[in-house]
């Protein structure tokens, strides 16, 4: 590796090698080799989970969403899936020289709506600006800070066969939306992004109980995330085709580009691994909510297939699905 590429920050398997050789190598905490959305802290008597993303989607703006409410929401949804209650955000503001004033007042006015919308306060942050050509108008960097909830310790380690996978609803929307916006392509139909905080819903799922691990399948799709949790395990993940919701204008926009729609980026989706006993409460519980109304049982935890993801067709036949090799979407959040 003598350069860093675009597929280096696709979530796949360059962006995996590039944190395990060089990051992981120097930064040698055993908390950070957890890999997982956020970090679990012990201060004091508390436990607290902290977490910290940066978002460089272009455009800035697109169907559904824009790059203020991602920064917000994409922070929350990482604390949440970690079983964390988010409390507060830092927000860090890299400006071109040149941006349109009005525009920075826009995402601005949109990261206080998100706030709001998911229950979190903006506490600190800082703004730097550089020169013109040297960043593409604003980047965006936000950290946050939850608390723990008693007695909840989700992990992959906790993960058994006969375990079942729940999305939360389709998959693909914001890749497709944000692609869209981009390149100035009406694919027919309405797609919006999907970016959404799903705090409120992960806590109803988390009180129910039988919650195995839980991750927001952002870039790279469900295909990463699910690689993700069957890497180096003694177990393999199956999940059936004809379970797994895509809809229509995603599935064209795919078709038409020779896109994968496992492999696309969700903003407001988590997949839930749950016991099997649990699966139907959770699973009624999820379409109680509005923002997992669509929630299905794409799949289960078996025990050959040892460290593979496997898709059953909807034509009978099955594929290996592996972990992002290159950079499908850029900058896409």
């Amino acid at each position: 590796m003598n350069i860093i590429t675009l597929a280096h920050g696709s979530g796949g398997v360059l962006t995996h090698k590039l944190i395990k050789e060089i990051i992981l190598k120097e930064f040698n905490s055993p908390i950070l080799r957890e890999l997982t959305d956020a970090a679990v802290l012990k201060v004091g008597k508390n436990t607290i989970a902290l977490t910290t993303d940066s978002y460089v989607v272009k455009p800035l703006f697109f169907p559904g969403s824009d790059i203020g409410k991602m920064a917000i929401y994409g922070t929350v949804n990482d604390l949440s899936v970690c079983g964390a209650k988010p409390l507060f955000i830092s927000c860090g503001i890299i400006i071109e020289e040149g941006l349109e004033v009005d525009v920075l007042k826009n995402v601005i006015h949109s990261m206080k709506e998100a706030s709001f919308v998911a229950g979190v306060t903006i506490v600190t942050g800082d703004i730097k600006v550089v020169e013109r050509g040297k960043c593409d108008k604003l980047y965006i960097n936000t950290s946050g800070i939850g608390v723990m909830g008693q007695n909840i310790k989700l992990s992959i380690d906790n993960i058994g066969i006969g375990d079942k996978i729940i999305t939360s609803g389709s998959i693909g929307d914001h890749g497709i939306s944000v692609l869209s916006a981009r390149e100035g392509i009406n694919f027919g139909g309405s797609i919006k992004s999907d970016a959404a905080p799903l705090n409120k819903l992960i806590s109803k799922i988390l009180r129910a109980g039988g919650v195995r691990f839980m991750r927001d399948p952002t870039r790279g799709g469900i295909a990463s995330t699910l690689n993700e949790i069957a890497e180096d395990r003694n177990f393999g993940i199956i999940i059936e085709e004809s379970s797994i919701l895509v809809k229509q204008g995603v599935y064209a926009a795919s078709e038409l580009l020779g896109l994968d729609p496992l492999y696309i980026a969700n903003e407001g989706k988590i997949i839930v691994v749950v016991s099997k006993d649990s699966a139907s409460r959770i699973l009624r519980i999820m379409r109680n909510d509005k923002l997992g109304r669509d929630a299905r049982i794409i799949g289960e935890v078996v025990k050959k297939y040892s460290g593979k993801v496997i898709l059953k067709t909807k034509v009978g036949g099955s594929r290996i699905v592996d972990m992002p090799q290159g950079e499908l979407l850029p900058r896409i959040c």
